[in-house]
């Protein structure tokens, strides 16, 4: 069965509140006063990182893409779990723990525990961290309260974390160094947006961070919400970088709205509603379904594949 058959699967016994339907990315379970909100991403070697990837890069992806997650909630880290698939290379584990210190200390989250388990030499390196986090007296936000009327931004740029992917598995070459240094880091080392996950929490309709590419994350909210989401193309945020590398026409515009690994908030909001962090606005809600996309008044196809999707 297909990713989302299994799902469907769980969907049916899953019937606590905290879960949302597993329709979101989190769960969010009241504590007190507070909110917990709680998210769980695995990583797989030759599926999100490739083989030959530095072990400490790993580690940061991990906690990062975690982050994330809580971000788009506006929720605050309290702490990470670990769980770690042991193959072999005892230099490869010291250098994911160094990564995986660097990123906690930026981060500024506890490692509070988890469990490591021997996968045999020939396994693939596979890693799962579950993150809790905290929203303090504000409305966490989940993908299905876009309205008709509403409009849809993104923080950042989008695409330069595909770009980077493509320099670090040889499919693409800059001669500028700070062209490759730029987009491998976006690959390599997201940032997620916690500070502009907090402040917009309160403000915004749906929020969701872009992990799979812009228009299938976009087509989430769409389905979640009950409404068509249409995109700009001409609107989507390039990077300097990416337009040197990639360029800045409609297929290189493709890319980017469906390369994924982005990690930047993809959120709607009612266009009255004065959003104090730096957004782009990229397409507007519509009564219907799924997603559509436009450039320059014109009507475009959709791409076969919207981002990416897990078999």
């Amino acid at each position: 069965m297909s990713e989302l058959d299994f799902i469907d699967r769980l969907k049916a016994i899953t019937t606590h509140p905290a879960a949302r339907g597993l329709t979101d990315d989190v769960a969010m379970m009241p504590f007190g006063r507070h909110k917990l909100v709680m998210t769980h991403d695995m990583m797989v070697e030759g599926v999100h990182f490739l083989a030959d990837a530095d072990p400490a890069d790993v580690a940061w992806k991990l906690v990062a893409v975690n982050l994330s997650d809580l971000a788009a909630k506006g929720a605050k880290p309290l702490g990470v779990l670990l769980g770690y698939g042991r193959t072999s290379g005892d230099e490869w584990d010291a250098a994911f723990v160094e990564g995986l210190k660097q990123a906690i200390d930026r981060f500024a989250v506890p490692l509070l525990g988890g469990d490591t388990v021997a996968m045999g030499e020939q396994a693939p390196r596979t890693f799962g961290l579950t993150a809790i986090g905290e929203a303090k007296g504000h409305i966490v936000p989940s993908r299905s309260n876009a309205k008709p009327g509403h409009a849809v931004y993104v923080t950042g740029t989008t695409g330069d974390a595909w770009a980077g992917l493509q320099i670090a598995s040889g499919s693409l070459r800059s001669a500028d160094i700070d062209t490759t240094a730029s987009l491998l880091k976006a690959h390599t080392r997201p940032t997620p947006r916690l500070e502009e996950g907090r402040i917009l929490s309160n403000l915004v309709s749906s929020m969701m961070d872009i992990s799979d590419g812009l228009l299938l994350d976009a087509s989430r909210i769409a389905a979640a919400s009950g409404v068509q989401i249409e995109i700009d193309l001409a609107e989507v945020p390039l990077s300097r970088p990416f337009q040197t590398l990639v360029g800045n026409d409609k297929d290189a515009r493709i890319k980017a709205a469906t390369g994924g690994d982005d990690y930047q908030l993809l959120l709607t909001a009612s266009p009255e509603t004065v959003l104090s962090v730096p957004l782009t606005c990229v397409g507007i809600c519509r009564p219907g379904s799924g997603v559509a996309l436009h450039s320059h008044g014109e009507r475009l196809q959709l791409p076969e594949h919207l981002g990416f999707v897990h078999a």
